[in-house]
């Protein structure tokens, strides 16, 4: 467990810097990659400020994903309005995903590449998936009460939503990529490829 940070001006002001080198750092070359070294370094700061702080980069980075945990929801939520068009929602929904990974880019890339080796971060990004695929199939379901995307799974497909989700923020957004990409683009992108997999229905003349 980290220790608490001084409660000093100058403490919180030292931990803010820690925090926002390690961000940097995460941006350019990914979580594994990163050492403590690497963030003391951007950071302008000894090695033993970072340990006053936090016990290691892991310590550092659960620390960031409970707070990061708190804030998705609320943009989930604030998308989720049943008086929007299907199309609307969609699209809703596919700026806030995008908006939350790219606002938290540091986490979001952290979790995803610690839950490749570490049980406990492997848990925490399984919870975070599990609330957006138990969302996008409540969405799936309404689409079907009205016609749409008969005969399809609900989960499975917001399983497979939520993935092409993740894999395209990880890959635009990640590795130093963030600043050259066209969010617009990407939302629209999103919102494009998720709406196709709901909001269709059979075509009476294939099954002739």
């Amino acid at each position: 467990m980290a220790q608490a940070p001084r409660p000093t001006a100058r403490g919180r002001q030292t931990q803010d810097r820690i925090d926002a080198a390690a961000r940097e750092v995460i941006a350019s070359k990914g979580f594994l990659r990163m050492t403590v070294a690497d963030i003391v370094k951007e950071a302008d700061r000894s090695s033993a400020s970072f340990y006053n702080y936090y016990d290691s980069k892991e310590d550092l980075l659960e620390a960031w994903a409970r707070e990061f945990r708190d804030e998705a929801r609320a943009r989930a939520e604030r998308a989720y309005d049943q008086r929007l068009t299907g199309r609307e929602l969609v699209e809703a929904s596919a700026r806030a995903h995008w908006e939350t990974y790219r606002a938290h880019l540091a986490e979001m890339v952290g979790v995803f590449q610690q839950a490749m080796i570490n049980d406990e971060f492997a848990r925490f990004w399984e919870e975070l998936c599990a609330e957006a695929i138990a969302a996008i199939a409540g969405m799936v379901s309404r689409a079907q009460r009205h016609g749409y995307c008969p005969g399809v799974d609900p989960t499975l497909t917001a399983s497979a939503i939520v993935s092409m989700l993740n894999m395209f923020c990880y890959e635009h957004l990640a590795n130093g990529q963030a600043s050259e990409v066209d969010d617009e683009r990407c939302i629209a992108t999103l919102t494009e490829m998720w709406y196709r997999a709901i909001y269709w229905k059979p075509d009476p003349s294939a099954e002739a």
